[in-house]
């Protein structure tokens, strides 16, 4: 898995707040670009979202679906983006002394043509693309927690 970490005022209540709203998604997923709908039970095992991944006329729809959940310590994630392929996503939200968290994004592609991507260039685009997501994801934490 590739990993990045942030660090963030916001506590991982409010961060799993942020999480916990679907229709938040492509506000901080670096390329989401739109949501087609969230199930209402988001984000407890089994839930899915529907969103589109791209920028338009070049979109992929995609459905992420949740394969584990502890609020306010832990999501992971599997998102289908054919004909790319799949990814595995695990975020893991560690309290900090000071209030706030420690957000751990790992990711990595486990099925399908992106598994062809040699891993010393998939580590590259991923860990500069989750960066930005966490950086946003902090973002909208700190931002709500006003």
């Amino acid at each position: 898995m590739i990993e990045v970490r942030r660090t963030t005022s916001a506590s991982p209540e409010v961060v799993w707040g942020v999480l916990a709203d679907g229709w938040s998604y492509p506000s901080w997923v670096v390329g989401a670009s739109r949501m087609r709908s969230v199930h209402a039970d988001w984000p407890a095992v089994g839930a899915e979202l529907h969103h589109s991944l791209g920028v338009w006329p070049l979109l992929i729809d995609d459905v992420t679906r949740v394969l584990a959940a502890v609020p306010e310590r832990e999501l992971r994630l599997r998102g289908k983006g054919w004909p790319l392929g799949e990814v595995e996503i695990h975020l893991v939200l560690r309290p900090t002394q000071s209030g706030g968290c420690e957000i751990v994004m790992r990711e990595d592609v486990v099925a399908g043509p992106s598994t062809l991507i040699p891993k010393p260039l998939r580590v590259l685009m991923m860990k500069r693309r989750n960066a930005e997501a966490t950086q946003r994801l902090a973002y909208l934490a700190e931002g709500s927690a006003r």
